[in-house]
């Protein structure tokens, strides 16, 4: 007799829930089992009300140019509710005052000369060195380089501090001299081991970039995709946890917390990297070393609500960054209503804020009340304000953005020779080939086509070859 044709899925955030979505879309569909240990679905999507608005807490949006995400959208119904970002440019902190990021800049990589020489980011000598990269040799680069080394070698020390960096604490809470190019930019050092200038490079990819809104939102918050994707599944468990993954002779044995046993065929481990470590130890020791190697960095958000007529600086972008050697809490602030129509108000302006950074971890000794206060000091002379804030939100996460540091991509091979051994049992997650939420969603998508594929997931209708 055929055995359980079922798939559990540990781990309830956005790429738990979106392999499950994909793997229940398949026709015919296997049974999957959603479990998490937490009181609520959507990990680090978290949408919290502050002076009556629905502000995101975790990701604000979502790549919208990247086909499976569009394609999601679309098959949940939710292109009507989409909000694209107003296209006002956006600030750097630098040396006491705001200065226009340049427009165009990818990554933070100029291909315009011109923006980059009205925002007054660089020094003369800085513009010099960067335009060293229009004439300077290809450069000979490590097989895995840092950012830093990758940007450094072509425009200099101040295109990397003043704008690259910045922009890699506003995405991965990261910095240019731990990270991989490889594994966090990778079509950037793509880019630069084939062009011999990275500037000319950039510009020519920017003449062929497609057109429209590139980022996007959901009006009810980020939750709503959330809400989309739990509406389509049959088994969603709350509340618990697997504690171990014993292997049978034909699948998998999940122990709950609370509850029984439950096998299956195939089990996704859809959690952050050391749970799923914890989870692999006892059946692939190689696999758990790899996956706690993966640093992670601590942040936070923190949202403030101020009086309109205590902002007296004009809105005129979707906020600012702050480059590392500024030496602020503040990583990175949004003008929730400047960025997106919907949040706007004539009675309160909203303002989030990303503290910390891998290796910042001043801003954790701070209870929330002092943490709001610091936070409004370093904003108060960005934004002239005249008042405190009416309202605020803080929201902690602990172990939040995983760091792709050099060696990333090994630790990776690593992983996937390890559980070559254990057929069935896959990864995905934020803390392997993506951060953002659409990248999560096609890791998700992999994750789904390759169960099927495999033939370890028994179809309604089917038999998996050596499944009893």
């Amino acid at each position: 007799m055929a055995g359980p044709q079922r798939v559990a899925i540990i781990g309830g955030g956005i790429s738990g829930l979106a392999t499950a979505y994909f793997l229940h879309a398949s026709r015919p569909a296997p049974e999957v089992v959603l479990l998490e240990a937490g009181g609520r679905l959507g990990g680090k999507v978290l949408t919290r009300e502050v002076a009556g608005h629905r502000v995101d807490t975790g990701p604000d949006g979502f790549l919208l140019r990247t086909p499976g995400m569009r394609a999601l959208i679309d098959s949940l119904g939710l292109r009507p509710a989409l909000v694209t970002p107003a296209s006002a440019g956006a600030y750097l902190w630098s040396r006491s005052s705001l200065r226009r990021l340049p427009a165009g800049a990818q990554f933070g990589l100029p291909h315009r000369i011109r923006p980059l020489l009205e925002s007054r980011l660089l020094s003369p000598a800085g513009l010099l060195r960067a335009a060293g990269d229009l004439v300077l040799p290809a450069t000979a680069l490590p097989d895995d380089p840092t950012v830093a080394e990758l940007v450094r070698a072509r425009f200099g020390d101040q295109v990397l501090d003043r704008l690259v960096d910045p922009l890699l604490g506003g995405i991965h809470a990261g910095r240019a001299d731990r990270l991989s190019a490889r594994s966090t930019v990778p079509d950037i050092e793509g880019l630069a081991r084939e062009s011999r200038s990275l500037h000319l490079a950039l510009r020519r990819r920017a003449n062929g970039a497609s057109s429209g809104p590139a980022f996007a939102t959901l009006e009810t918050g980020m939750s709503g995709l959330v809400d989309a994707l739990a509406a389509t599944l049959d088994d969603v468990r709350l509340g618990t946890a697997a504690i171990a993954v014993e292997p049978l002779a034909h699948g998998y044995r999940v122990h709950l917390d609370p509850g029984g046993p439950l096998d299956v065929d195939a089990v996704v481990l859809a959690v952050p990297a050391p749970a799923a470590a914890r989870l692999l130890a006892p059946l692939a020791p190689d696999a758990a070393v790899a996956l706690d190697e993966i640093p992670y960095a601590d942040v936070a958000s923190v949202v403030l609500a101020y009086p309109q007529q205590a902002v007296r600086r004009p809105l005129d972008g979707t906020g600012f960054l702050v480059p590392p050697a500024e030496g602020r809490l503040i990583v990175g602030c949004t003008w929730l209503p400047a960025k997106w129509s919907h949040l706007a108000d004539p009675s309160v302006v909203l303002i989030r804020c990303s503290v910390g950074r891998h290796g910042d971890t001043r801003w954790t000794v701070f209870d929330d009340q002092e943490l709001v206060a610091r936070v409004h000091r370093e904003l108060a002379p960005a934004l002239e304000l005249s008042a405190p804030p009416l309202h605020s939100h803080v929201q902690r996460w602990p172990h939040g953005l995983p760091q792709y540091t050099v060696g990333h991509s090994g630790r990776l091979g690593r992983i996937d020779t390890a559980l070559r051994a254990l057929p069935g049992i896959h990864l995905t997650g934020a803390a392997y080939r993506g951060v953002g939420v659409a990248a999560c969603v096609a890791d998700a998508e992999r994750t789904a086509s390759v169960l099927i594929d495999s033939g370890r997931v028994r179809t309604s209708g089917q038999t998996t070859s050596g499944q009893a």
